[in-house]
């Protein structure tokens, strides 16, 4: 990319940035959670399912089991009956059961502050571990969903090849230190003002202020 390319590229994330953040200047965590081990769990369920849904079920599990413990006290039929409404209950509820064991058995029941160590466990994948070491720790991550991915394309900011390249593209635009407000205020527009459907471009106001397609071929 020429360095004319670039600095286009950069005062466009910068826009962008402004308007998320007088939009939500304090983003919540959409999954309701008491702790990292908690946050986890939801983080999991949310994977095909929305936000709304996993915080209707979460309640019930957490109030069953709401610890590494707790949870393998319990069996993988019992969790399944439990989260069966998030989808994909068969493997996430075997996920769940067989991390508690290993957070028990290899990090002293404690969810591990690591990206590396998160990745390992079942059911959790880059995305993942991305949010709970965010959400969870503080750490700067930026977690890329399909959502994220669709937006990032569709303001030009990533040539939307997969979400490994747009998290890459994502992170050589905004500064590290506002990587985790900036992935949930992403979201959360997503959602009020450019959904996947219906989008009324007038309302919007990202691509209002930018054209979809105007840097095409500056990837």
């Amino acid at each position: 990319m020429s360095d004319k390319y670039e600095k286009l590229w950069q005062e466009k994330g910068e826009k962008i940035a402004e308007i998320l953040e007088s939009l939500y200047p304090d983003p919540p965590i959409p999954l309701d959670h008491e702790d990292p081990y908690t946050l986890l769990v939801a983080v999991l369920l949310s994977a095909q399912c929305t936000d709304k849904r996993v915080n209707k079920v979460t309640p019930e599990l957490f109030s069953m089991a709401n610890t590494p413990e707790d949870m393998v006290t319990h069996s993988v039929e019992e969790i399944k009956a439990i989260i069966r409404p998030c989808g994909l209950s068969p493997r996430k509820s075997q996920a769940i059961y067989d991390l508690s064991h290993i957070l028990l058995r290899e990090h002293g029941g404690k969810v591990p502050q690591s990206l590396v160590e998160l990745e390992k466990l079942p059911g959790v994948g880059h995305k993942t571990a991305s949010v709970v070491m965010a959400q969870a720790f503080g750490e700067p991550m930026f977690p890329v969903d399909t959502h994220i991915h669709r937006l990032a394309h569709r303001w030009g900011l990533s040539n939307g090849k997969n979400v490994k390249q747009t998290e890459k593209d994502l992170k050589g635009i905004f500064p590290e230190e506002i990587w985790n407000d900036l992935h949930l205020q992403i979201i959360f527009y997503g959602r009020e003002y450019c959904p996947a459907r219906g989008h009324d471009v007038a309302a919007c106001p990202i691509c209002r202020y930018y054209g979809t397609d105007e840097v095409k071929g500056m990837m």
